[in-house]
């Protein structure tokens, strides 16, 4: 009896001190805590634009980029060559059939490619939008500017070039949903505002330098007392200020753009452009990667975004925008 005891107490103070050493001791660490927020190399990432070639795109690329190293993941660029539909549905296929990681996409058109996107967000590969979204998609969020918002500025910077009276026109691509909240955003603005503005004519320039130009040369012949013009694109801020300048109305017509490339930077130094909106495009890419390490690790919660309630990461990210001007515009050459 006496040995049996012995044994009971040798097993009770033994589990005692297991208790006592597993209640106390410390957590083990997760890989997280311990190396911070650090995938593999042979973990990839797309993005995917269209009209590839654009100088637009290098900013947003860079921030994808610079995000990617310090994930120290690898990170790929893909994009239609030209502004077709078709063409970027393809490229999307493509890249979905690689199966990467998690897939930033900026899209061409807010219905076209939801079909795409649903597939790859089914297949299991996570995709965000940045800088154009397609809202009725499953993508898990939209990091951009709020066009909408952008074009109010912008037309509140147009009733200060004109001193609250004119004629003005915008050149906007129809078809694309950041360019019909830019635009609907200053006709509001103006609308509410501005009563001696009056907005003559809203065109489509394509996102083409050429045909934004023949078309602001169409404008100015068709109502010679214009007095404003807002582009909501780069391309056709640019093939605006080609046409005012052949028409030698340079200083005549006040123009707003939108974007920061070379060639609009350069006609604000030249005051053939008034003014740009000036996007966070590094933001787009840099936090675009970011949200997709987290959902491709799964280190969200829900992972399934059941409901608008419970997205596992925020909808929409406001990525900002600044109006660049001949007083500041130096600051924007160099990036």
């Amino acid at each position: 009896m006496k040995k049996l005891l012995l044994v009971y107490a040798l097993l009770i103070g033994t589990f005692m001190i297991y208790v006592y050493f597993e209640h106390f001791k410390e957590p083990a660490a997760s890989p997280w805590d311990v190396q911070g927020l650090r995938g593999e190399m042979n973990e990839t990432y797309v993005m995917v634009t269209f009209q590839s070639g654009m100088e637009y795109w290098r900013s947003s690329l860079k921030g994808f980029e610079d995000a990617a190293q310090a994930l120290n993941v690898s990170v790929e660029y893909r994009g239609a060559t030209q502004y077709d539909i078709q063409e970027q549905i393809t490229v999307l296929e493509q890249v979905i059939a690689r199966k990467p990681a998690g897939i930033a996409l900026s899209a061409i058109d807010p219905y076209a490619l939801t079909d795409t996107i649903n597939k790859a967000i089914d297949t299991g590969i996570p995709v965000v939008l940045f800088d154009s979204g397609a809202s009725g998609s499953k993508a898990y969020s939209f990091l951009g500017t709020n066009n909408y918002n952008a074009g109010v500025t912008a037309a509140h910077e147009m009733a200060e070039l004109l001193n609250e009276e004119g004629e003005v026109a915008v050149i906007t691509l129809l078809d694309q949903l950041n360019h019909q909240e830019r635009t609907e955003g200053f006709k509001d603005a103006l609308s509410l505002n501005y009563p001696n503005i009056n907005i003559v004519a809203v065109e489509d320039g394509q996102g083409n330098r050429l045909f934004s130009r023949n078309k602001t040369q169409e404008l100015i012949e068709k109502y010679p007392d214009l007095a404003g013009i807002f582009a909501t694109e780069a391309n056709g801020g640019v093939g605006i200020g080609e046409a005012v300048q052949l028409e030698n109305n340079s200083g005549d017509i006040k123009i707003i753009s939108f974007d920061t490339d070379k060639g609009t930077l350069e006609m604000i130094e030249n005051d053939i452009i008034s003014a740009t909106m000036a996007q966070g495009t590094w933001n787009m890419g840099y936090w675009s990667l970011i949200f997709l390490f987290h959902l491709h690790h799964e280190l969200t919660e829900p992972m399934v975004l059941k409901s608008r309630d419970l997205a596992p990461l925020p909808l929409y990210l406001d990525t900002g925008i600044t109006i660049v001007t001949k007083e500041n515009v130096e600051n924007y050459f160099a990036q």
